[in-house]
C-alpha cells in the first residue's frame, strides 16, 4: 500500500474544506431565496434544504437553527449595502444630499422589506444588540447622513440648537415610522414622496434664517409629525419596538 504524501494530503483537505464553503454558500442562497418568498416566521428549514438540494440534517452541520442562519443571512445582505457606493459626493446641496440618503433607505427596505422587518423586530430589540456586528455594521450605514448633519451645522448652515447626531436619529426615526405599515404587509409606500418630505422638513427646521431667528426642537419635532401623519395617516399610532 502506498502512503499518501503530505502534499497531497494538505491538497485532499484544502479541497474538502472548499466544498464545505460552496455548501454553506449555497444554503444561505438558498435560504435568502425561500425567506424573500415565504417571509421569516412561514419559512421551514426543510424549505430551505429542499431549494438548497441536501437533506435537512446538513443544515445543522452548517447553523443551529433557523434563527441563526437567518442571523448569517442578514449580516451578507446588510454587509452588501456597506459595499455599495452612496455617490454622496456627486450631490450638491444639504437638503439634496438628506433627500438622496433617505432615498438609498427607503429603497433598501422596499427592495428587501423581510430581511429589514427581520433587523427591526429581531436584531435590533435584542438586549445584547450593542455587542454584535449589526451595531457597528449600522453605525457605520448612518454615518454619510451624520456627516452632512455636521458639516451643516460647523458651516452654519444649520442651527446650532440641535446636535448632529439627533438630527440623524430623527431621520431615521421618521423613516422607520413611515415603511412600519408596509414592513407589516399593509400597504405600501412612494419612496420618492417620503424621501422628498423628510429631507424637506428636516432642511426647513434646521436652516439658519436670514434675519437671525432661531428656531426651536419642538417646533422641528412637530414638524416632523405633521409631514409623517401627512405620509401616512393610517399607521400614524403604530410604532415599531424601539431600541434602548
Amino acid at each position: 500500500m502506498t502512503a499518501r504524501s503530505p502534499k497531497s494530503a494538505a491538497k485532499k483537505k484544502a479541497a474538502t474544506r472548499l466544498s464545505s464553503d460552496d455548501r454553506s454558500a449555497d444554503i444561505l442562497a438558498a435560504a435568502r431565496a425561500v425567506i424573500a418568498e415565504k417571509g421569516y416566521e412561514k419559512t421551514l428549514l426543510s424549505d430551505i434544504a429542499r431549494r438548497a438540494g441536501v437533506v435537512d440534517g446538513t443544515i445543522y452541520r452548517y447553523f443551529e437553527n433557523k434563527r441563526d442562519l437567518m442571523v448569517k443571512v442578514a449580516q451578507i445582505w446588510f454587509g452588501e449595502q456597506l459595499l455599495m457606493d452612496s455617490h454622496l459626493e456627486s450631490i450638491a446641496g444639504t437638503q439634496n444630499r438628506l433627500r438622496h440618503l433617505a432615498w438609498r433607505t427607503l429603497s433598501i427596505i422596499q427592495r428587501e422589506p423581510v430581511l429589514a422587518r427581520f433587523m427591526l423586530m429581531e436584531l435590533r430589540p435584542d438586549p445584547n444588540y450593542r455587542n454584535t456586528p449589526f451595531f457597528e455594521m449600522n453605525r457605520r450605514f448612518t454615518h454619510e447622513m451624520l456627516q452632512v448633519c455636521r458639516e451643516a451645522v460647523e458651516s452654519g448652515e444649520f442651527l446650532s440648537d440641535v446636535s448632529p447626531n439627533m438630527l440623524r436619529d430623527m431621520l431615521h426615526g421618521c423613516i422607520e415610522h413611515r415603511t412600519w405599515a408596509f414592513l407589516r404587509g399593509e400597504g405600501d409606500f412612494d419612496v420618492d414622496e417620503v424621501a422628498d418630505g423628510i429631507a424637506r422638513v428636516i432642511y426647513r427646521g434646521m436652516a439658519a434664517r436670514p434675519d437671525g431667528t432661531v428656531g426651536s426642537l419642538d417646533g422641528l419635532v412637530r414638524r416632523l409629525e405633521a409631514v409623517t401623519a401627512k405620509l401616512d395617516p393610517a399607521g400614524a399610532n403604530a410604532h415599531p419596538k424601539r431600541r434602548g
